[in-house]
This record gives structure tokens, sequence and C-alpha cells, in this order.
């Protein structure tokens, strides 16, 4: 649903701009220094990108969701580290308490996340819950008008520089599975919490990621989330339904500028005496990459359609994650073969892309998960 196509169009041009301008020029410093310079945060926070989909109750730009995959098809035309810095606190970070917050826990948090004051980070993945986040162990008990938090967070997104977290903690473990779970705003200062070692990955630098160490954390009964126990799993779960959709948005913007690199190098660079793109076998790479892109962008708009409609989209939305993840990882592969020696190399930045996208078939729920989740889906509907 596009409410109002001016005022969009006026938004999606001045993302295209900061991209084009300052985000891509930066792409190898950040690389190098494993750092987003503060000029370029500042940046996004102008453009109110941190507030995307915080209603504008709370000062964001309140998107919705198919306003908010086309603005992600622009802006992450460039390393996807950029969208990542915000992208926890417009997405996993934010949305539990947009949708089931307190209006006191909404007033205290949203409005410094709409203006990126504060990013939100979101902590659910474990050492030893990870697909079966059921499973998580993260213990909250409750002491007088207080919790008392102990257990360990793994991968958590902008931990290093979250303002807040939304933990994901075993309330009562007389009860199994999901049932148990409660979730809590925590603000990362609070005495108890420890970071652990940033992460060395294989890609995304200028996007960090670290253990978040829990240990005899007192946090007030009335960051509760919603002050209602045991609904932390389902929040996490609508969290994460639109989280897949925001993946599939992103995976589409970064293979749509790794394919607009392949075909101009493609065309510049030649051998026995012609353009590469005039070899039909590299057409045929380039042609399939196109299709593929167009079949990704189409499910993901049309997900955000039913979305904004008010439809179930648990199987679209995972569609969608599972398709364009895997696009874009068979477009970068591609882009390298295109490139040849060249793309092997860092200067062209196609290997970078190569390391960058291989994440997207991992995190919000891996490629197989997505699998899992469709078939249930399908199963569930033909019984009926």
């Amino acid at each position: 649903m596009i409410r109002d196509v001016e005022t969009l169009n006026l938004l999606l041009d001045s993302v295209r701009r900061f991209v084009r301008e300052q985000l891509v020029p930066a792409e190898r410093l950040v690389d190098e220094t494993d750092e987003i310079p503060s000029t370029l945060v500042e940046g996004m926070k102008q453009l109110g990108l941190f507030g995307m989909t915080i209603p504008d109750d709370y000062g964001g730009l309140a998107l919705t969701m198919e306003e908010e995959v086309q603005v992600l098809f622009e802006l992450t035309q460039t390393s996807p580290a950029f969208r990542s810095l915000l992208g926890t606190t417009v997405g996993i970070g934010s949305q539990g308490l947009v949708w089931d917050g307190t209006p006191a826990q909404k007033q205290a948090w949203l409005p410094r996340m709409a203006t990126g004051e504060v990013i939100a980070s979101f902590c659910l993945t474990e050492p030893e819950a990870g697909s079966d986040a059921a499973s998580l162990r993260t213990r909250a008990v409750r002491d007088g008008e207080h919790y008392v938090i102990n257990g360990t967070k793994r991968y958590i997104t902008n931990a290093p520089q979250a303002g807040v977290f939304t933990v994901m903690a075993r309330t009562n473990p007389d009860l199994p599975g999901a049932s148990g779970i409660s979730a809590f705003l925590v603000p990362a200062r609070t005495p108890g919490i420890t970071l652990g070692k940033p992460d060395r990955k294989m890609g995304h630098a200028g996007s960090h990621t670290c253990d978040v160490i829990f240990e005899d954390c007192r946090v007030p009964a009335a960051n509760l989330l919603g002050s209602v126990e045991g609904q932390g799993f389902k929040t996490a779960m609508k969290v994460l339904d639109k989280g897949r959709l925001h993946i599939a948005a992103v995976c589409v913007g970064v293979a749509t500028r790794i394919l607009a690199d392949a075909l101009r190098y493609a065309m510049e660079r030649k051998q026995f005496g012609q353009r590469i793109g005039d070899f039909q076998l590299v057409q045929a790479m380039l042609a399939d990459s196109q299709a593929e892109l167009y079949a990704a962008r189409c499910m993901v708009v049309d997900a955000a359609q039913r979305r904004d409609a008010g439809e179930n989209i648990v199987l679209q939305a995972s569609s969608a994650k599972l398709f364009a993840s895997e696009m874009c990882g068979r477009v970068a592969d591609r882009a390298v073969q295109i490139f040849g020696g060249a793309g092997y190399v860092a200067d062209s930045g196609i290997e970078r892309f190569y390391r960058d996208v291989r994440l997207f078939r991992i995190y919000e729920g891996t490629t197989q998960i997505q699998q899992v989740v469709i078939a249930r889906q399908m199963m569930r509907a033909a019984a009926g």
C-alpha cells in the first residue's frame, strides 16, 4: 500500500542520491576499517531512516510494508553494512515494542529510536538455541519488583552500538517450549551486562556482532514487554515474519547493484576483439540473473501488498526470503564469473559482495528453516 506516491518518490530520490553520492564512495573505507564514518550515520539519521517503521506519533515515518521495501530496494544498492546499522532498529529491535509494548514503554523508547539516538538490538539466539529458538535457556526470575536475568546471547547484531536490548528469556521453566518465554526491554548500560569480543566475520565489515552476557542483571518488572509473561515467543515470531520480508527486499536491492556492475563490466571488457557481453554464455548469465531478480522483486512487492491488506503472509514471507536470498547468492556468483580474475581480487568490489551476501541465506531463519515453514503452512492449509 503506497499512500502518497509523490511523497514516497521524494523520499526514494533522496535515498538514491545519498547512496550514490555518499555511501558507494565509502564502501572500500568501511571494508578496510570495519567502521561506518559518523558523518554517514548522521546522514541516515537526517533522512529519517532509523524511524522508517516507527509510528508518526513517536516521530517516525510510519512506512507501510510496501513503502518500506521500495526504500530498501534503493538503500541497499551498496554495502549491506549500511542497512545493517539501522536494520535492527527499524526491524526486530523496535517492532515488538510497536506491536506489544505498553503506552509507557513506547513513549520511553520509540521517539529516541526514530531519531537514531538509540539503536535497538534483539537478543534471541543463544549458543544452544539458533534455529530452534523455543529451546532458549536464558532465565528471568521474578524478585519483587524486578526480574533477574542470567544467560548468554550470541551473534547479536549491533550489540556494541545498542542503547537497548529486547531480550527473550524463560520466565516459567515449568512450561515447555515457547509458552514460558517472555520479552524484556533492557537498557544496554544495565549492570550485569557484558559484551563479548566482536566477532570476526566472513563479510559485512562495518556491521558488528558479539555475545551479550547477562549475569544477575536486574531489570524492573515494568520493563516486561507488554507487562505480560509468556508472550515473548509470539512477539519474536511476529517480528521475524516481518523481518524475513525485510531481508528479502535487501537481497533484491543488493542483487540489483551487483548485476548492474556485472553488466557494465561485460559491456566494457574486451576479449578476442569484442565485448565479453557479446558472447552468448556471458549473456546467459546476465539473462538468468535478470529474470531471477525480477521474480524476486515481484514476490517481495506482492507479499508486502498482502501484508498491508491485513492478510496472513507467513508462507509468502518465507517464500520470498528463501527465493530472494538464494537468488542473490547466485547473482553474486555469476558476477564473479563474469569479472573473471578481476572478480576474485578486492579492487572490483565484487568479491566483497560475494562474501557479504552469503549471510542472507542464514539470518532471519536459514533457507532450510524457510523450507520447513513453507511446507508446514502448505499442509496446514490443505488440511483445512
